[in-house]
C-alpha cells in the first residue's frame, strides 16, 4: 500500500517522514480543509514540487462564509453569499478594448452583428462555466493545474503566452483608462501622464481588499453601475429604433456588410472571449468557503456559481447593446465631411483643428474609435455626452486594469509556483504590463494609439488556445473532475465551441496580418516559421485532450508515447478496483471510531465529488509525462 499524505487539523501538509499507511491508522478522518482551498491535494502531487503558494492573491485574509448550503432549494441569501466572482469576470467583457469593437460594429454594420455579439456572449458563458467547475470542484485554479499537469517546457511555455495575453488586455485597458482622462481634463493631461495615474490609482484600489473581499467586489459592482448609467444614458437620450435592434438580435446574417462587416463580426468574437480569463474566474470561485468533501455542497456551489455568471453576462450583454446601438444610429452610414458639419453647426468645445484631425474634409466613411466616437457625441449632444462618455470608459478601463492585475498574480504564482510577498508579486506584474504601455503612450500620438485595438485583438486570439485547450483537457479528466468530468454530450458540444472559436480567432488574425503587413518573403519566411512553432505547441495540447477525452491510442504511438502519461488523466482498473474497496474500508472505521480519533489526523485529499478519482491520488499519487 503506498503512504496516505497526513495533514493536521490545521491543514498544513506533513512532512515526508510523516506519511503513514491508511491500514496504520485506527480513524482517518476524510477532510479536505476548505481553508486550504486544495493546496495540500495529493491527486495531484508534482515531482518537483508539491507546494502550492500559501499567500494566495484576493482571498488571501479571508474566505466568503455561505449560508445554507446544504438545501436543495434555491435561496437568493445563498445566491448573495455566491456574487462577486462573476462580476469580476464580467468585467473583461467591458474592457475598453470590447467598447471599441462594440462602436466599431455599429459604424460598419448596424445593428446586423447584434446576433454575433449574443452569440460570443453565449459561448463565453459556456467556457467560463468549466472554468467555474475546474477551480471549484479541484481547488486548483487553471494555472496551478497546468503547474500540476504539464513538465517544465511546456508550461513555461503557456505561462509566456499567458503573459502575452494579459500584456495585451492591459495595453488596451491603460490606453482606454487613459483617453478617458485625457478627455475629462480637457487635454490638460497627456496620455503618457494618464498611464501613470493608472498606475498609482490601480495600486491604492487594490488596497481595498485589505478592507475586507466584499467590500472590493462591491467596488468593482460601483464600476458595473457607472458603465450601466453612463452608456444607458447614451441609449436613452436618443433612443434607436427598438424594432431593429429586435432584428439585429435574432435574425442571423449581416446583408450587404461586405468584407468589413465579417471582420467586424469576427473582431467581435476575438474581443468577448479573452484567455487571461479563464485564469482569473477558475481562481475567483476559491474565495467561497465550501466543504469540498460533501458533493451535494460541491455541486450547488457550481450551481449558484454559474447562475450569478448568467446574470452578470446578461448586464454585461446589455451594456454592450447600449454602445453596439448608439453608434449604429448615430454613425452608421456617415462620412468624415458628415460628422464634421455635424460638429460645425453644434455647441461643442472641440477646436475646428481638432476636428479637421480626425474627421477630415472627405466622403470616406467614418473610421471609428474610443476618442472619435467622443468628439462624435460632444457635436451631436453637446460636450455633457462626451464628459459622459468618458466616465464610462474610465469605469470600464479602472475596472478591467485592475482584474487585468489579479489575473497577471493568478498566472505567475500557478506557473511559476512563487512564494514572494504581495506587493513584490503586484510590482512585478503591473511593470511587466505597464511598461510597454508607458513606452507606446510616450512615442505615439492619439490616432496610432486608438488604431492599435485590432493588433491588440489578434495577438490575444492567438493566445487563445493557450488557455481553452488545457481547461476542455483539466474539465474532461475523469481523474482529475471525478463524478464532475464533463458528459459526453458537454465534450463534443465543447470541443465544438472550442474548434469554432479559435478558428474564428485565427482567421481574424491572419486578416490582420495580410492586411497590415507589407508582402515580402522575409516577413511570410518568418511568420511560417513562428506558425509552425505555434501549431508545434497547439498539438501537443491536443494531444493531451484527446488522452483527456479517451483516446488512449495517442500515448501508445512510438513519439507521442514519452510526451504523454497513459494514466494522467484515466484511473487503471487495478486503481478503481483499490481506491473504491480502500474507500470503503475507511468510510466503516470513520463511522466506527470518529468520535474517539477525528481531532487526531486529517486525510488530506482532494473530494472534489468523485470519491474514486480523488482517493487514488492519496493512495497511488500522480504519475507525470516527460518533455
Amino acid at each position: 500500500m503506498e503512504p496516505v499524505i497526513v495533514s493536521s487539523a490545521t491543514g498544513k501538509r506533513a512532512s515526508r517522514s510523516s506519511t503513514i499507511s491508511s491500514s496504520d491508522m485506527d480513524v482517518p478522518k476524510l477532510d479536505v480543509n476548505s481553508e486550504s482551498q486544495g493546496r495540500s491535494n495529493p491527486s495531484f502531487n508534482h515531482e518537483e514540487n508539491n507546494d502550492i503558494p500559501e499567500n494566495q492573491t484576493y482571498y488571501a485574509d479571508e474566505l466568503i462564509s455561505v449560508p445554507d448550503l446544504e438545501k436543495s432549494s434555491f435561496s437568493f441569501r445563498t445566491l448573495w453569499a455566491f456574487t462577486g466572482p462573476g462580476f469580476l469576470m464580467s468585467i473583461a467583457y467591458l474592457d475598453p478594448g470590447n467598447i471599441e469593437s462594440d462602436l466599431q460594429s455599429g459604424v460598419v454594420a448596424g445593428y446586423k452583428l447584434l446576433w454575433v455579439l449574443m452569440s460570443a456572449t453565449i459561448m463565453g458563458l459556456l467556457v467560463q462555466r468549466l472554468a467555474i467547475r475546474l477551480g471549484m470542484v479541484t481547488g486548483l485554479h487553471l494555472a496551478e493545474m497546468c503547474y500540476k499537469q504539464y513538465p517544465r517546457t511546456p508550461r513555461l511555455i503557456l505561462w509566456i503566452m499567458a503573459e502575452i495575453a494579459i500584456i495585451g488586455s492591459d495595453i488596451q485597458e491603460v490606453i482606454g483608462t487613459s483617453l478617458a482622462i485625457y478627455i475629462l481634463s480637457d487635454q490638460a493631461i497627456p496620455i503618457w501622464g494618464g498611464v501613470l495615474i493608472t498606475v498609482f490609482d490601480t495600486f491604492t484600489f487594490l488596497l481595498l481588499d485589505k478592507y475586507g473581499l466584499r467590500k472590493l467586489e462591491l467596488f468593482f459592482g460601483f464600476l458595473i453601475t457607472v458603465m450601466a448609467i453612463t452608456f444607458g444614458y447614451e441609449y436613452v437620450h436618443d433612443p434607436p429604433p427598438q424594432i431593429e435592434v429586435i432584428k439585429g438580435l435574432f435574425i442571423p446574417g449581416c446583408a450587404g456588410c461586405g468584407p468589413e462587416g465579417v471582420l467586424r463580426a469576427v473582431g467581435i468574437v476575438g474581443a468577448v472571449i479573452m484567455p487571461h480569463n479563464l485564469f482569473l474566474h477558475s481562481a475567483l470561485v476559491k474565495s467561497r468557503k465550501v466543504d469540498r468533501k460533501d458533493k451535494h455542497s460541491v455541486q450547488q456551489a457550481n450551481m449558484y456559481f454559474f447562475v450569478e455568471s448568467c446574470i452578470a453576462l446578461l448586464i454585461s450583454f446589455v451594456i454592450n447593446i447600449f454602445v453596439v446601438c448608439v453608434f449604429a444610429y448615430g454613425l452608421f452610414g456617415q462620412t468624415n465631411q458628415d460628422v464634421q458639419d455635424l460638429c460645425e453647426n453644434s455647441t461643442s468645445s472641440s477646436s475646428a483643428e481638432e476636428i479637421e484631425e480626425f474627421f477630415p474634409s472627405n466622403n470616406y466613411t467614418v473610421d471609428a474609435d474610443i476618442y472619435r466616437a467622443g468628439l462624435f457625441l460632444g457635436c451631436k449632444y453637446g460636450d455633457a455626452a462626451r464628459y459622459i462618455w468618458a466616465v464610462g470608459i474610465l469605469a470600464a478601463g479602472q475596472s478591467s486594469t485592475m482584474t487585468g492585475t489579479y489575473s497577471g498574480q493568478f498566472v505567475m504564482e500557478g506557473f511559476l509556483n512563487l512564494h514572494w510577498a504581495r506587493w513584490k508579486r503586484v510590482l512585478l506584474t503591473r511593470t511587466i504590463a505597464i511598461a510597454p504601455t508607458l513606452f507606446l503612450a510616450i512615442f505615439a500620438d492619439i490616432q496610432q494609439l486608438t488604431g492599435l485595438n485590432d493588433y491588440l485583438n489578434a495577438v490575444m486570439s492567438l493566445q487563445l488556445p493557450f488557455a481553452l485547450i488545457p481547461t476542455l483537457t483539466f474539465t474532461s479528466s475523469p481523474k482529475i473532475m471525478g463524478d464532475f468530468v464533463n458528459g459526453i454530450f458537454n465534450k463534443i458540444l465543447l470541443l465544438i465551441l472550442a474548434v469554432v472559436i479559435v478558428s474564428i480567432n485565427l482567421f481574424f488574425v491572419v486578416v490582420t496580418i495580410n492586411e497590415t503587413l507589407p508582402p515580402h518573403w522575409a516577413i511570410y519566411t518568418a511568420f511560417g516559421i513562428a506558425g509552425a512553432l505555434y501549431m508545434t505547441l497547439v498539438g501537443y495540447l491536443c494531444l493531451h485532450l484527446i488522452e483527456a477525452f479517451g483516446g488512449r491510442c495517442c500515448a501508445r504511438l512510438p513519439v507521442i508515447s514519452g510526451l504523454i502519461d497513459p494514466n494522467q488523466y484515466h484511473l487503471s482498473k487495478n486503481e478503481i478496483t483499490e481506491s473504491s474497496s480502500s474507500l470503503a474500508t475507511i468510510h466503516t472505521e470513520d463511522m466506527m471510531k470518529h468520535n474517539q480519533q477525528s481531532d487526531i489526523f486529517d486525510v488530506s485529499y482532494s473530494d472534489n465529488g468523485s470519491h474514486r478519482g480523488s482517493l487514488q491520488g492519496s493512495l497511488q499519487g500522480s504519475r507525470r509525462g516527460k518533455f
